[in-house]
């Protein structure tokens, strides 16, 4: 029997209003966009569960609250990128990063499935 993988669970945490330390940056929505599209041209478009979560307007569940509370205890900047309970990224995050965690989780790029 074929182990097969499970998808990787990327959540983006962020608000309509930008973190007021990103404001020459790209907003939480155009963040989860951007990557979204640049993980899909780099692995495919399967392996990767995504969720965006306003942390302002969205209900969430309990396993969202200690991010939530850290964005807004001003622990964290926001975007905040989390690959299976990992924090992957915040503010402006860097992509190579987040390949790698990606990576570290099984996920292959499609030049080596080639």
């Amino acid at each position: 029997m074929e182990e097969t993988l499970k998808d990787i669970r990327l959540t983006v945490y962020g608000a309509d209003i930008k973190c007021p330390s990103c404001v020459n940056a790209p907003g939480s929505r155009e963040t989860f966009e951007w990557l979204q599209a640049a993980i899909t041209r780099k692995y495919g478009a399967e392996g990767v569960c995504y969720q965006y979560i306003d942390f302002e307007k969205d209900p969430y569940d309990e396993e969202h609250l200690q991010y939530i509370q850290q964005i807004e205890n001003e622990e964290r900047f926001y975007p905040l990128i989390v690959i299976e309970d990992e924090v992957a990224g915040e503010g402006n995050p860097r992509l190579k990063r987040i390949y790698q965690m990606l990576e570290n989780h099984g996920l292959e790029d499609l030049a080596s499935r080639e």
